[in-house]
């Protein structure tokens, strides 16, 4: 009888949590799937190079790189922190350490900190101006998750996130913020608006039913124009970045590619679009980077 007692008694007393496995933190980090990580890296690359007239410093390279995988790692983290009661009722997201409780707040919160703070710590590298803008890269990085309780386009408020890389960027090869660097950051903002719209295809149904507002919800039957359109005013912004610029001939052969690429998908967009093909439709658009990143350097060569 005493031991059954204290065996009962010694059950009701709750165990110490243990600290994270190194599984659950890369779980919520994403560390399987960096396209995130690129589609915010690669404007910054343009911004650099064209910056940097074809020679970007090495260390810049590097400092960007790292600042892309961390702040896209810890948004990644606040985003679910903020939606972890809507990740619980969408089959794709219910997985998540938040959403399935294999991860508390303050632990997330503990590691967004630690990810922002080694980001922070990268600033010691860059120019002044660079680091007087970085303020705003955090507070957009902490405020796009709850966007969408508020906007009908919270795609554009990443893109504008995602955009201030190429600004930042662009001051810390230059140390000063040229028209050339605003085009960049314009068109970065719609191709964040195209690219992510095609994402938010996934989770179109589960959203319009628990309430998250979303440019595919918005644009219902038209997100197809919509794209279209994001992505028409893209290549156009580049265009003029690359006329300012002064860049060769082979920049526009490669938007003309891209513009056509961009057109298929559009085509694609205009019938039944599958959560598995608005995936991979997203995930082309790290291609369209690297190609208009190989356009810039052609444009400066030839």
């Amino acid at each position: 009888m005493r031991a059954a007692l204290e065996s009962d008694q010694s059950a009701s007393v709750p165990r110490p949590r243990a600290f994270p496995d190194w599984r659950t933190l890369a779980q919520l980090i994403r560390l399987s799937n960096q396209s995130g990580t690129l589609l915010l890296a690669l404007p910054i690359f343009w911004a650099l190079l064209l910056a940097s007239e074809g020679h970007p410093p090495f260390k810049l390279i590097a400092v960007f790189l790292a600042g892309s995988f961390l702040m896209r790692s810890a948004g990644v983290v606040i985003n679910d922190v903020a939606d972890r009661s809507f990740d619980r009722q969408v089959a794709r997201t219910k997985s998540r350490p938040l959403a399935s409780g294999a991860l508390t707040v303050p632990e997330a919160l503990l590691a967004a900190t630690f990810l922002i703070l080694l980001a922070a710590g990268l600033l010691v590298f860059v120019s002044r101006l660079t680091l007087l803008l970085s303020p705003v890269a955090f507070l957009l990085a902490a405020s796009y998750p709850f966007s969408k309780r508020v906007l009908h386009l919270p795609q554009a408020m990443l893109g504008i996130s995602f955009g201030w890389g190429v600004v930042m960027s662009w001051a810390a090869v230059r140390d000063s913020l040229d028209l050339p660097c605003w085009l960049l950051f314009a068109s970065t903002v719609l191709w964040a608006l195209a690219y992510d719209t095609i994402y938010a295809l996934q989770d179109r149904e589960d959203d319009a039913r628990i309430g998250v507002k979303s440019s595919t919800i918005l644009f219902g039957p038209l997100t197809w124009a919509a794209v279209a359109v994001a992505m028409g005013g893209m290549l156009t912004l580049l265009g003029l970045t690359g006329w300012v610029a002064r860049l060769g001939p082979a920049f526009y052969a490669t938007l003309a590619l891209v513009g056509w690429f961009a057109w298929r998908q559009v085509r694609q967009l205009r019938g039944p679009v599958s959560s598995v093909q608005a995936f991979t439709l997203f995930k082309q658009h790290i291609w369209i980077g690297w190609a208009i990143l190989a356009g810039i350097w052609a444009g400066l060569v030839w």
